[in-house]
């Protein structure tokens, strides 16, 4: 063989392992994700303790911060517009109402993991519990159920 073949096959092999790794790095990435912060100033103070009710369902400021948390924190997984892909629940066809909200704030509080393997992070922690509620109001107005 000559020399231009043996370096352009060594070329082909080297871009076919960048890109196998770049690919495997994207599907090990569910779960390891970076919170975007959000803005909650304008949205009317719930205090710390987590409530088990939606104080802002229905509130057009929640919705539009909601929408955008959503988008920079959710739509990842959960997929645009809160259709999902298949990856993570279709967040349209969450129940409504007070039980809803608790399995909601349960999920985005502490997560999902099974066997050692995290589904979703936990974010109330990290995002607080007006981000939280101001996703699930917009949520709401996705209801498909």
């Amino acid at each position: 063989m000559n020399r231009i073949m043996i370096s352009g096959r060594i070329l082909l092999l080297g871009a076919l392992a960048v890109l196998g790794g770049t690919t495997a790095s994207q599907l090990l990435a569910h779960g390891d994700v970076t919170p975007q912060a959000v803005d909650t100033s304008a949205l009317p103070d719930i205090g710390e303790e987590w409530l088990e009710k939606n104080p802002y369902s229905g509130n057009a400021k929640a919705i539009e911060i909601g929408q955008s948390a959503y988008g920079q924190n959710c739509a990842r997984c959960h997929g645009l517009d809160a259709e999902s892909g298949g990856i993570a629940p279709d967040l349209r066809y969450l129940e409504q109402g007070e039980s809803g909200d608790q399995w909601f704030a349960e999920r985005y509080r502490h997560g999902s993991s099974h066997d050692g393997k995290v589904y979703m992070p936990p974010f109330g922690d990290v995002l607080g519990q007006k981000t939280g509620w101001a996703i699930r109001a917009w949520l709401e107005t996705k209801f498909e159920g």
